[in-house]
């Protein structure tokens, strides 16, 4: 055997006698947590952003097996910073300008600490009443603070991919098929069933579909205008198309600010299209629907608010640490009809009419999420948060700004919120050649450790891409991640 046997009853050495450590030492472990947070914080800029070693450089610094005996707390935190920081991407770092940014915050550190320690599950009333009733507050604070009319009911899930999931679900639902009965297999006379999206859309509805056993080949992607927009033409040619050839169109997915771009679909037009078809609305906002927050940025979701459903992401643009995404849907009551199933062990926790979000979705334990928004929001305020997005808009629009002005470089897309997509160009480079170029930017920067940036293709062509969403981030670490692209492109063809 590898670790020795002990006697029944027996406990190892170290142990406490009840629990897992003893009092003191706990609280003592949780100052010095405490304090470990605050210094990485209030350091976070001095540390390389990313790091350099290869696969599984991580996991051979580590022991094969768990360990036998107890080890000390003070070596653990060694081997935290020893081994697993310097192998970890900064997302909180104020110059990681990747994806959509960072939403470090310190009200969201500190409600995830206490979440940890509550460890309840919100999945019934009866099994967390406190934990269910915030969150239902939580959900209605963020609906008005988007301006979506009380007729959306919400859920909290982990991220937009799953709350998009479940919403085609429901889509699936409305058609009347008896899926959750029957199932899709083996069923003759089943129509095939067909969801579109622009081809700027996130790929997770074609994860959504191969699970929902619609498939990915089902999903129709629409062309979109110079901006990156969905062409609601082309979604009408695409549906009479479908329709044609005896397929079922099952949901249309809009979206507030796409991925690589953050462009925002016709929706209003898009919902007009769906009505007449008789199809399903979900606006994926993940990104996007934080610019309701603003008064001047409330045309980003016009329209939004007759969908049947929408996603928005807290953890992108509204300061609440990952994981935390809402589905808001106008038809709750198909959302429940597709996943209520109350096994025989929960039958005792009916609750009376109380909300159950268990019955909403694929989970039944779910964590206390709520609690860190709700710490999040009271301590910025609405007034806070709008401040912050407002400021990430004006260093966007600055960057823009620089770049335009720059000879030997061009915007790819216009810049409405926090991300600009740009390009090195030169009339001597082939497009090939200037691809090569910006992706050897993008990586050249990022392994200096001093920023973080991505890259994506707009009109086939690569574009570097810079997302601005930390709230730790400033003009000047926006002015020094510039210079040092400039510095990149001079001395190049």
């Amino acid at each position: 055997m590898r670790c020795s046997r002990m006697n029944d009853g027996e406990l190892p050495p170290g142990a406490a006698a009840l629990g897992d450590v003893s009092s003191a030492e706990f609280r003592d472990q949780l100052h010095q947590v405490a304090d470990w947070i605050a210094d990485y914080r209030e350091r976070i800029e001095q540390r390389a952003i990313s790091p350099h070693d290869a696969p599984g450089a991580i996991a051979a610094a580590l022991p094969a097996t768990a360990p036998c005996a107890p080890e000390s707390f003070k070596t653990i935190l060694e081997d935290l910073d020893r081994i697993i920081v310097p192998g970890l991407v900064h997302w909180g770092h104020p110059s990681f300008f990747g994806y959509f940014g960072s939403t470090t915050t310190a009200p969201g550190i500190l409600g995830e600490m206490i979440c940890a320690a509550l460890n309840v599950s919100a999945m019934t009333w009866r099994t967390s009443p406190a934990a269910t009733e915030l969150e239902g507050v939580v959900l209605d604070w963020l609906r008005q603070m988007l301006q979506l009319s009380p007729a959306h009911h919400g859920v909290v899930y982990d991220t937009a991919s799953v709350a998009t999931l479940h919403a085609l679900a429901a889509a699936r639902e409305s058609l009347q098929l008896d899926v959750r009965k029957q199932g899709l297999s083996g069923r003759a006379g089943l129509p095939r069933l067909k969801l579109y999206a622009s081809d700027q859309a996130h790929s997770s509805i074609e994860k959504a579909a191969v699970v929902l056993g619609i498939g990915a080949e089902n999903v129709t992607r629409i062309r979109c205008d110079a901006e990156y927009r969905m062409l609601p033409a082309a979604l009408v040619a695409a549906i009479e198309r479908d329709i044609a050839l005896g397929c079922k169109p099952c949901a249309v997915v809009a979206t507030v600010g796409t991925t690589s771009a953050t462009s925002v679909d016709p929706v209003t037009d898009i919902v007009a299209v769906c009505r007449k078809q008789g199809v399903w609305l979900h606006v994926d906002a993940a990104y996007g629907g934080a610019m309701a927050m603003l008064p001047e940025g409330r045309w980003a979701m016009a329209g939004a608010d007759d969908a049947d459903s929408i996603v928005v992401n807290p953890h992108k643009w509204l300061f609440v640490p990952l994981d935390f995404s809402t589905l808001y849907t106008r038809r709750p009551e198909l959302l429940r009809s597709v996943f209520a199933l109350t096994p025989e062990y929960l039958q005792g926790d009916a609750s009376g009419g109380a909300e159950n979000y268990m019955d909403y979705g694929i989970q039944l334990g779910r964590r206390f999420r709520a609690l860190k928004a709700w710490m999040v929001f009271r301590t910025f305020g609405e007034d806070g948060i709008r401040a912050r997005i407002r400021e990430h808009r004006r260093l966007a629009q600055l960057l823009a700004s620089w770049v335009e002005s720059e000879s030997g470089f061009e915007l790819m897309a216009p810049v409405h919120m926090g991300v600009v997509c740009f390009r090195a160009r030169a009339d001597s480079l082939t497009p090939q050649e200037a691809d090569a170029l910006n992706e050897s930017i993008v990586t050249t920067i990022n392994a200096t450790g001093k920023a973080y940036l991505t890259y994506t293709r707009l009109r086939g062509r690569v574009a570097i891409r810079l997302a601005i969403g930390n709230v730790l981030t400033t003009e000047r670490h926006v002015a020094a991640c510039w210079e040092s692209i400039r510095g990149e492109r001079q001395g190049r063809p």
